[in-house]
């Protein structure tokens, strides 16, 4: 079995373009920043992979996506070695991807890629319990729960 998942911000803006034969399917090519959850002294925050989407995916890419967007890609691990111009072999992987979706809602994001795009200065939080998304949970209600 050849499954990877990932959740990670863009590092750029993905490269779209359209192959030669008649069909001119589109191709994204992207990568993702992926935090390490644990960190040792020394040692890169972020691991980086290379993404290619195609199809719809990939035109999806083009119209949706932006350096700094939040995502969660799913799919598959291809090797991507050739040997370079002075002979040697040169190993690399990159990830196919299967399924994506955004990790994050556009507002969340917007602070993000807008201070890096526009130099825009982030919102202000909303207060606490309005519209956060968040519903009051009643005084009490620990006693009518069948766990605690």
């Amino acid at each position: 079995m050849n499954k990877i998942m990932l959740m990670g911000r863009l590092t750029r803006d993905p490269e779209v373009r359209y192959s030669q034969n008649e069909s001119g399917t589109a191709v994204a090519r992207f990568s993702i920043a992926v935090d390490r959850r644990f960190k040792r002294d020394g040692e890169p925050d972020a691991d980086f992979f290379n993404c290619t989407a195609f199809g719809k995916q990939a035109e999806f890419c083009e119209k949706y996506l932006r350096k700094g967007t939040k995502m969660l890609v799913t799919g598959r691990l291809q090797n991507d070695n050739y040997t370079n111009k002075d002979g040697q072999q040169v190993y690399s992987v990159r990830v196919i991807v299967e399924e994506m979706e955004f990790a994050e809602s556009k507002n969340a994001g917007g602070n993000f890629a807008g201070a890096q795009d526009s130099g825009n200065v982030a919102a202000a939080p909303a207060p606490s319990g309005a519209g956060d998304g968040f519903m009051n949970i009643p005084d009490g209600i620990d006693e009518e729960l069948p766990f605690n």
